[in-house]
Protein backbone atom coordinates (compact mmCIF):
# COMPACT_ATOMS: atom_id res chain seq x y z
CA UNK A 1 0.00 0.00 0.00
CA UNK A 2 1.43 3.68 -1.10
CA UNK A 3 1.96 6.09 2.15
CA UNK A 4 2.92 9.57 1.13
CA UNK A 5 3.80 12.09 3.98
CA UNK A 6 3.51 15.85 3.78
CA UNK A 7 5.87 17.72 6.29
CA UNK A 8 5.42 21.41 6.01
CA UNK A 9 1.20 20.06 5.21
CA UNK A 10 -0.02 23.48 7.20
CA UNK A 11 0.87 25.09 3.65
CA UNK A 12 -2.12 24.42 3.06
CA UNK A 13 -2.91 25.17 -0.63
CA UNK A 14 0.45 23.46 -1.44
CA UNK A 15 -0.89 20.36 0.13
CA UNK A 16 -4.32 20.39 -1.31
CA UNK A 17 -3.08 21.11 -5.03
CA UNK A 18 -0.84 17.84 -4.43
CA UNK A 19 -2.73 15.72 -2.81
CA UNK A 20 -5.75 16.57 -5.40
CA UNK A 21 -2.99 15.59 -8.11
CA UNK A 22 -2.56 12.40 -6.45
CA UNK A 23 -6.40 11.76 -5.81
CA UNK A 24 -6.31 11.57 -9.53
CA UNK A 25 -4.04 9.61 -10.62
CA UNK A 26 -5.28 6.57 -12.87
CA UNK A 27 -4.41 3.57 -10.57
CA UNK A 28 -3.78 5.51 -7.26
CA UNK A 29 -7.46 4.17 -5.53
CA UNK A 30 -5.92 3.32 -2.26
CA UNK A 31 -3.09 4.58 0.70
CA UNK A 32 -2.35 6.47 3.38
CA UNK A 33 -1.98 9.93 2.99
CA UNK A 34 0.55 11.62 6.28
CA UNK A 35 -0.03 14.95 7.11
CA UNK A 36 2.63 16.91 9.61
CA UNK A 37 3.34 20.54 10.79
CA UNK A 38 4.13 21.70 13.66
CA UNK A 39 1.56 24.52 13.43
CA UNK A 40 -1.10 22.76 15.05
CA UNK A 41 -4.11 24.91 13.85
CA UNK A 42 -2.62 24.91 9.98
CA UNK A 43 -1.99 21.29 10.55
CA UNK A 44 -6.08 20.71 11.08
CA UNK A 45 -7.03 23.28 8.28
CA UNK A 46 -4.40 20.46 5.85
CA UNK A 47 -6.13 17.62 7.84
CA UNK A 48 -9.90 18.70 7.09
CA UNK A 49 -9.36 19.34 3.53
CA UNK A 50 -7.35 16.52 2.64
CA UNK A 51 -10.38 14.18 4.31
CA UNK A 52 -12.87 16.33 2.00
CA UNK A 53 -10.83 15.69 -1.09
CA UNK A 54 -10.50 12.19 -0.11
CA UNK A 55 -14.20 11.51 0.53
CA UNK A 56 -14.83 13.10 -3.07
CA UNK A 57 -12.87 11.52 -4.67
CA UNK A 58 -14.19 8.29 -4.00
CA UNK A 59 -11.09 6.65 -3.48
CA UNK A 60 -9.61 4.76 -0.60
CA UNK A 61 -7.21 6.67 1.17
CA UNK A 62 -6.44 6.62 5.35
CA UNK A 63 -5.54 10.14 6.41
CA UNK A 64 -3.13 10.55 9.44
CA UNK A 65 -1.90 13.71 11.25
CA UNK A 66 0.32 14.84 13.48
CA UNK A 67 2.63 18.08 14.84
CA UNK A 68 5.23 14.98 15.89
CA UNK A 69 6.98 13.68 12.39
CA UNK A 70 8.11 10.44 14.20
CA UNK A 71 4.00 9.50 14.80
CA UNK A 72 3.01 9.31 11.01
CA UNK A 73 5.94 8.74 8.36
CA UNK A 74 7.09 4.99 9.97
CA UNK A 75 7.01 3.31 6.27
CA UNK A 76 6.61 5.84 4.06
CA UNK A 77 7.34 5.30 0.11
CA UNK A 78 7.18 9.14 -0.44
CA UNK A 79 8.06 12.33 1.76
CA UNK A 80 7.27 15.42 0.00
CA UNK A 81 8.46 18.73 1.89
CA UNK A 82 7.12 21.83 2.26
CA UNK A 83 8.27 23.42 5.28
CA UNK A 84 8.68 27.30 5.94
CA UNK A 85 10.99 27.85 8.87
CA UNK A 86 10.04 31.30 11.27
CA UNK A 87 9.31 33.15 7.30
CA UNK A 88 6.69 35.16 8.73
CA UNK A 89 8.80 36.16 11.72
CA UNK A 90 11.61 36.92 9.78
CA UNK A 91 10.18 38.14 6.14
CA UNK A 92 10.45 41.61 6.78
CA UNK A 93 14.46 41.46 8.19
CA UNK A 94 14.75 39.48 5.46
CA UNK A 95 14.41 42.65 3.04
CA UNK A 96 14.55 45.45 5.44
CA UNK A 97 17.86 44.90 6.65
CA UNK A 98 19.76 44.21 3.22
CA UNK A 99 17.64 47.70 1.80
CA UNK A 100 19.49 49.90 4.32
CA UNK A 101 22.56 48.77 2.69
CA UNK A 102 21.29 49.27 -0.78
CA UNK A 103 20.28 45.56 -1.42
CA UNK A 104 17.14 45.60 -3.06
CA UNK A 105 15.37 42.56 -3.52
CA UNK A 106 11.68 41.73 -5.27
CA UNK A 107 11.32 38.36 -3.74
CA UNK A 108 14.35 37.37 -1.29
CA UNK A 109 14.15 33.84 -0.65
CA UNK A 110 16.43 31.61 -3.14
CA UNK A 111 20.09 33.85 -3.00
CA UNK A 112 20.94 36.95 -1.87
CA UNK A 113 20.80 38.71 1.53
CA UNK A 114 17.14 37.14 1.98
CA UNK A 115 17.64 33.69 0.24
CA UNK A 116 20.88 33.00 2.58
CA UNK A 117 19.29 33.58 5.75
CA UNK A 118 16.04 31.92 4.83
CA UNK A 119 18.56 28.67 4.32
CA UNK A 120 20.37 29.33 7.97
CA UNK A 121 17.04 28.89 9.12
CA UNK A 122 15.50 26.25 7.19
CA UNK A 123 18.67 23.36 6.86
CA UNK A 124 18.88 22.42 10.51
CA UNK A 125 15.33 21.51 10.62
CA UNK A 126 15.50 20.00 7.13
CA UNK A 127 18.36 17.65 8.27
CA UNK A 128 16.55 16.63 11.42
CA UNK A 129 13.62 15.30 9.19
CA UNK A 130 16.11 13.35 6.85
CA UNK A 131 17.38 11.45 9.61
CA UNK A 132 14.05 10.61 11.10
CA UNK A 133 13.37 9.15 7.88
CA UNK A 134 16.36 7.41 7.37
CA UNK A 135 15.27 5.54 10.55
CA UNK A 136 11.86 5.43 10.02
CA UNK A 137 10.98 5.22 6.11
CA UNK A 138 14.85 4.36 4.58
CA UNK A 139 13.40 3.80 1.30
CA UNK A 140 11.11 6.56 0.78
CA UNK A 141 12.01 9.15 -2.25
CA UNK A 142 11.98 12.54 -0.81
CA UNK A 143 10.70 15.05 -2.83
CA UNK A 144 11.64 18.75 -2.24
CA UNK A 145 9.58 21.84 -2.66
CA UNK A 146 11.02 24.22 -0.53
CA UNK A 147 13.25 27.02 -1.43
CA UNK A 148 15.80 27.92 -1.40
CA UNK A 149 15.51 24.94 -3.52
CA UNK A 150 19.12 23.76 -4.69
CA UNK A 151 20.43 24.67 -1.19
CA UNK A 152 17.88 22.52 0.19
CA UNK A 153 18.65 20.01 -1.92
CA UNK A 154 22.24 20.15 -2.10
CA UNK A 155 22.62 20.35 1.87
CA UNK A 156 20.36 17.20 1.52
CA UNK A 157 22.20 14.84 -0.33
CA UNK A 158 25.42 15.93 1.92
CA UNK A 159 24.18 15.13 5.17
CA UNK A 160 21.51 12.19 4.04
CA UNK A 161 21.70 8.53 2.59
CA UNK A 162 18.40 9.18 0.86
CA UNK A 163 17.20 9.91 -2.69
CA UNK A 164 16.07 13.34 -2.66
CA UNK A 165 14.89 15.12 -6.07
CA UNK A 166 13.73 18.98 -5.93
CA UNK A 167 10.53 19.92 -8.31
CA UNK A 168 10.06 23.07 -9.29
CA UNK A 169 7.43 24.58 -11.71
CA UNK A 170 9.61 26.92 -13.38
CA UNK A 171 10.77 25.44 -16.46
CA UNK A 172 7.24 23.74 -17.91
CA UNK A 173 6.03 27.24 -16.70
CA UNK A 174 8.40 29.19 -18.80
CA UNK A 175 8.01 26.45 -21.98
CA UNK A 176 4.02 27.38 -21.91
CA UNK A 177 4.88 31.64 -21.76
CA UNK A 178 7.23 31.08 -24.22
CA UNK A 179 4.84 29.37 -26.48
CA UNK A 180 2.77 32.11 -25.77
CA UNK A 181 5.18 34.90 -26.49
CA UNK A 182 5.96 32.83 -29.90
CA UNK A 183 2.03 31.99 -30.89
CA UNK A 184 2.68 28.27 -31.37
CA UNK A 185 0.72 25.31 -29.21
CA UNK A 186 3.07 24.58 -26.44
CA UNK A 187 2.91 20.61 -27.22
CA UNK A 188 4.64 21.46 -30.45
CA UNK A 189 7.28 23.66 -28.33
CA UNK A 190 10.67 21.40 -28.08
CA UNK A 191 13.63 22.59 -25.93
CA UNK A 192 16.17 21.28 -23.50
CA UNK A 193 17.05 23.01 -20.90
CA UNK A 194 19.47 23.30 -17.87
CA UNK A 195 21.54 25.12 -15.00
CA UNK A 196 20.74 25.75 -11.63
CA UNK A 197 16.95 26.01 -10.00
CA UNK A 198 15.26 29.62 -11.36
CA UNK A 199 18.61 29.97 -13.24
CA UNK A 200 18.35 27.29 -15.85
CA UNK A 201 18.17 28.44 -19.27
CA UNK A 202 16.19 27.10 -22.37
CA UNK A 203 19.00 26.26 -24.56
CA UNK A 204 17.73 24.77 -27.50
CA UNK A 205 14.23 26.34 -28.30
CA UNK A 206 12.67 24.81 -31.95
CA UNK A 207 9.45 24.29 -33.83
CA UNK A 208 9.07 21.81 -36.08
CA UNK A 209 12.54 21.48 -36.39
CA UNK A 210 13.14 25.48 -36.54
CA UNK A 211 15.16 27.61 -34.64
CA UNK A 212 13.21 29.55 -32.45
CA UNK A 213 15.05 32.17 -30.92
CA UNK A 214 15.15 34.33 -34.64
CA UNK A 215 11.58 34.72 -33.83
CA UNK A 216 11.70 35.05 -30.46
CA UNK A 217 14.11 38.13 -30.50
CA UNK A 218 11.69 39.42 -33.08
CA UNK A 219 8.76 39.38 -30.68
CA UNK A 220 10.76 41.00 -27.85
CA UNK A 221 10.93 44.23 -30.17
CA UNK A 222 6.95 44.50 -29.62
CA UNK A 223 6.16 46.50 -26.20
CA UNK A 224 2.97 44.18 -26.18
CA UNK A 225 5.43 41.23 -25.54
CA UNK A 226 8.44 42.65 -24.05
CA UNK A 227 6.22 43.98 -21.69
CA UNK A 228 5.04 41.04 -19.73
CA UNK A 229 9.14 39.93 -19.18
CA UNK A 230 11.09 42.73 -19.49
CA UNK A 231 14.29 41.52 -17.64
CA UNK A 232 13.91 38.15 -18.95
CA UNK A 233 13.60 39.44 -22.68
CA UNK A 234 17.02 41.37 -21.72
CA UNK A 235 18.87 38.55 -20.42
CA UNK A 236 17.81 36.36 -23.77
CA UNK A 237 18.46 39.52 -25.99
CA UNK A 238 22.16 39.92 -24.08
CA UNK A 239 23.26 36.28 -23.25
CA UNK A 240 21.76 34.40 -26.03
CA UNK A 241 18.83 32.27 -23.69
CA UNK A 242 16.09 32.32 -21.87
CA UNK A 243 15.71 31.88 -18.43
CA UNK A 244 13.43 30.16 -16.38
CA UNK A 245 12.73 31.75 -13.59
CA UNK A 246 10.35 35.60 -13.35
CA UNK A 247 11.49 38.77 -14.15
CA UNK A 248 11.24 39.67 -10.82
CA UNK A 249 13.28 36.66 -9.40
CA UNK A 250 15.89 37.00 -12.15
CA UNK A 251 16.70 40.68 -11.90
CA UNK A 252 17.60 39.47 -8.54
CA UNK A 253 20.36 36.64 -9.26
CA UNK A 254 22.70 38.89 -11.03
CA UNK A 255 24.53 42.17 -10.79
CA UNK A 256 22.66 43.84 -13.61
CA UNK A 257 19.06 45.44 -12.98
CA UNK A 258 19.24 46.41 -9.56
CA UNK A 259 22.06 47.76 -8.26
CA UNK A 260 20.95 51.60 -9.01
CA UNK A 261 17.97 53.03 -8.80
CA UNK A 262 18.08 54.44 -12.35
CA UNK A 263 18.64 50.45 -13.11
CA UNK A 264 15.43 49.53 -10.90
CA UNK A 265 13.45 52.58 -12.48
CA UNK A 266 13.84 51.39 -16.01
CA UNK A 267 13.67 47.26 -16.19
CA UNK A 268 11.44 46.59 -13.29
CA UNK A 269 7.70 46.47 -13.47
CA UNK A 270 5.05 45.91 -10.22
CA UNK A 271 4.48 42.35 -8.64
CA UNK A 272 6.62 39.49 -10.08
CA UNK A 273 7.96 41.14 -12.54
CA UNK A 274 10.63 43.11 -10.22
CA UNK A 275 8.80 45.44 -7.50
CA UNK A 276 10.88 45.99 -4.48
CA UNK A 277 9.76 44.27 -1.96
CA UNK A 278 6.98 42.35 -3.73
CA UNK A 279 7.54 39.12 -1.63
CA UNK A 280 7.86 41.52 1.73
CA UNK A 281 5.08 43.41 1.64
CA UNK A 282 2.38 40.85 0.82
CA UNK A 283 3.70 37.27 1.61
CA UNK A 284 1.52 37.69 4.99
CA UNK A 285 -1.81 38.71 3.27
CA UNK A 286 -1.20 35.85 0.95
CA UNK A 287 -0.64 33.36 3.30
CA UNK A 288 -3.96 34.23 5.12
CA UNK A 289 -5.75 34.74 2.31
CA UNK A 290 -4.36 31.00 1.28
CA UNK A 291 -5.61 29.86 5.27
CA UNK A 292 -9.11 31.59 4.44
CA UNK A 293 -9.68 30.04 1.15
CA UNK A 294 -9.33 26.30 2.61
CA UNK A 295 -11.91 27.38 5.43
CA UNK A 296 -14.17 28.37 1.90
CA UNK A 297 -13.91 25.20 0.55
CA UNK A 298 -14.30 23.50 3.80
CA UNK A 299 -17.58 25.57 4.29
CA UNK A 300 -18.79 25.44 0.80
CA UNK A 301 -18.47 28.76 0.16
CA UNK A 302 -15.75 27.68 -2.65
CA UNK A 303 -15.60 24.78 -5.20
CA UNK A 304 -13.36 22.08 -4.70
CA UNK A 305 -12.00 21.48 -8.18
CA UNK A 306 -10.56 17.63 -8.75
CA UNK A 307 -8.27 18.10 -11.34
CA UNK A 308 -4.55 16.90 -11.51
CA UNK A 309 -2.65 20.07 -12.01
CA UNK A 310 1.02 20.34 -13.79
CA UNK A 311 3.14 19.62 -10.30
CA UNK A 312 5.66 16.91 -10.97
CA UNK A 313 4.97 14.90 -7.47
CA UNK A 314 2.11 12.86 -8.86
CA UNK A 315 3.56 12.20 -11.99
CA UNK A 316 6.84 10.87 -10.26
CA UNK A 317 4.43 8.40 -8.43
CA UNK A 318 2.29 7.26 -11.16
CA UNK A 319 5.80 6.17 -12.72
CA UNK A 320 7.11 4.29 -9.58
CA UNK A 321 4.14 2.52 -8.52
CA UNK A 322 2.86 1.58 -12.07
CA UNK A 323 5.96 1.59 -14.23
CA UNK A 324 4.68 4.43 -16.51
CA UNK A 325 7.88 6.13 -17.44
CA UNK A 326 7.68 9.78 -17.71
CA UNK A 327 9.81 12.94 -18.21
CA UNK A 328 10.80 15.17 -15.45
CA UNK A 329 12.87 18.38 -14.92
CA UNK A 330 14.28 17.53 -11.51
CA UNK A 331 17.35 19.29 -8.83
CA UNK A 332 19.63 16.43 -8.35
CA UNK A 333 23.64 15.83 -7.84
CA UNK A 334 25.47 16.96 -10.80
CA UNK A 335 27.22 13.69 -11.65
CA UNK A 336 28.94 15.11 -14.95
CA UNK A 337 25.37 15.92 -16.27
CA UNK A 338 26.49 19.67 -17.06
CA UNK A 339 30.32 19.02 -17.38
CA UNK A 340 31.24 22.32 -16.82
CA UNK A 341 29.59 23.12 -13.73
CA UNK A 342 30.69 21.85 -10.22
CA UNK A 343 30.12 18.03 -9.86
CA UNK A 344 29.77 18.40 -6.63
CA UNK A 345 26.47 20.84 -7.38
CA UNK A 346 23.35 20.38 -7.64
CA UNK A 347 21.97 20.85 -11.00
CA UNK A 348 18.10 21.28 -12.54
CA UNK A 349 18.19 18.46 -15.84
CA UNK A 350 15.84 16.52 -17.55
CA UNK A 351 15.02 13.07 -15.53
CA UNK A 352 13.47 9.94 -16.83
CA UNK A 353 11.39 8.05 -13.81
CA UNK A 354 10.19 4.88 -13.82
CA UNK A 355 9.93 1.98 -11.37
CA UNK A 356 13.60 2.32 -11.04
CA UNK A 357 13.07 5.60 -9.63
CA UNK A 358 14.61 8.98 -11.14
CA UNK A 359 17.33 8.92 -13.50
CA UNK A 360 18.92 11.94 -14.31
CA UNK A 361 19.75 12.79 -17.98
CA UNK A 362 23.46 14.12 -19.18
CA UNK A 363 23.17 17.51 -20.68
CA UNK A 364 26.70 18.38 -21.66
CA UNK A 365 28.33 21.44 -21.79
CA UNK A 366 26.13 24.83 -21.52
CA UNK A 367 27.24 27.64 -23.02
CA UNK A 368 30.45 29.94 -21.24
CA UNK A 369 28.49 32.88 -20.12
CA UNK A 370 25.31 30.88 -19.34
CA UNK A 371 27.76 28.64 -16.63
CA UNK A 372 29.72 31.19 -15.39
CA UNK A 373 26.35 32.87 -14.08
CA UNK A 374 25.16 29.36 -12.42
CA UNK A 375 28.72 28.40 -11.20
CA UNK A 376 28.76 32.13 -9.11
CA UNK A 377 25.13 30.41 -7.52
CA UNK A 378 26.79 27.11 -6.73
CA UNK A 379 29.67 28.20 -5.01
CA UNK A 380 26.88 30.57 -2.71
CA UNK A 381 25.20 27.34 -2.52
CA UNK A 382 28.73 25.36 -1.49
CA UNK A 383 29.30 27.75 1.35
CA UNK A 384 26.36 28.02 3.03
CA UNK A 385 25.86 24.06 2.86
CA UNK A 386 29.62 24.22 4.82
CA UNK A 387 28.35 26.30 6.72
CA UNK A 388 25.57 24.56 8.03
CA UNK A 389 26.89 20.94 7.57
CA UNK A 390 30.38 22.17 9.60
CA UNK A 391 28.98 24.63 11.87
CA UNK A 392 30.88 27.40 10.68
CA UNK A 393 29.56 30.64 10.77
CA UNK A 394 32.60 32.52 8.66
CA UNK A 395 31.08 30.16 5.48
CA UNK A 396 27.89 31.92 5.44
CA UNK A 397 29.56 35.10 5.80
CA UNK A 398 31.76 34.24 2.80
CA UNK A 399 28.48 32.86 0.80
CA UNK A 400 27.10 36.50 1.71
CA UNK A 401 30.34 38.06 0.26
CA UNK A 402 29.96 36.12 -3.12
CA UNK A 403 26.32 36.83 -3.78
CA UNK A 404 26.13 38.57 -7.36
CA UNK A 405 23.66 41.11 -6.25
CA UNK A 406 25.08 41.87 -2.92
CA UNK A 407 28.75 42.17 -4.24
CA UNK A 408 27.68 44.75 -6.94
CA UNK A 409 26.24 47.03 -4.03
CA UNK A 410 28.30 46.78 -1.34
CA UNK A 411 32.15 46.76 -0.14
CA UNK A 412 33.16 43.72 1.84
CA UNK A 413 32.79 45.57 5.39
CA UNK A 414 29.36 47.06 4.48
CA UNK A 415 28.41 42.95 4.09
CA UNK A 416 30.21 42.38 7.45
CA UNK A 417 27.89 44.95 9.01
CA UNK A 418 24.97 43.86 7.38
CA UNK A 419 25.62 40.03 8.00
CA UNK A 420 25.84 40.82 11.36
CA UNK A 421 22.64 43.20 11.80
CA UNK A 422 21.00 39.90 9.79
CA UNK A 423 22.36 37.16 12.59
CA UNK A 424 21.09 39.37 15.72
CA UNK A 425 17.65 40.72 14.43
CA UNK A 426 17.32 36.99 13.37
CA UNK A 427 18.80 34.54 16.63
CA UNK A 428 16.23 33.58 17.70
CA UNK A 429 15.39 31.09 14.66
CA UNK A 430 19.16 30.63 14.02
CA UNK A 431 21.24 27.83 15.16
CA UNK A 432 23.61 28.65 18.04
CA UNK A 433 26.64 29.03 16.12
CA UNK A 434 25.29 31.75 13.84
CA UNK A 435 25.96 34.26 16.94
CA UNK A 436 29.28 35.84 17.59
Amino acid sequence: MTKIAFVGAGSAVFTYEIMTDILQTPGLDTGTIALVDIDAERLELAHQITEKVVALSGRQWTVEASVDRTQVIQDTNYLINTIEVAGLENVRHDFDIPMKYGVNQCIGDTIGPGGIFKALRTLPAWIDILHDTERLAPDALVMNYTNPMSLTCLTGVRASSLPIVGLCHSIQHTSEQLAEYLGIPHQELKYRAAGVNHLAWLVDLTHNGEDMYPLLREKAKDPAIYEQDPIRFEMMLHLGAFVTESSGHSSEYTPYFRKRPDLVEKYTRPEYLGETGFYANNWPTWRQESDDWIRQMLAGEEEIELERGPEYASYIIEAMEFDKPTVIYGNVPNTDLVTNLPRDGVVEVACLVNQNGIQPTHFGELPTQLAALDQAHMAVHDLVAQAVLEQNREAAFYALMLDPLTAAVCSPAEIRQMFDEMSVAEAPYLPEWMQQ
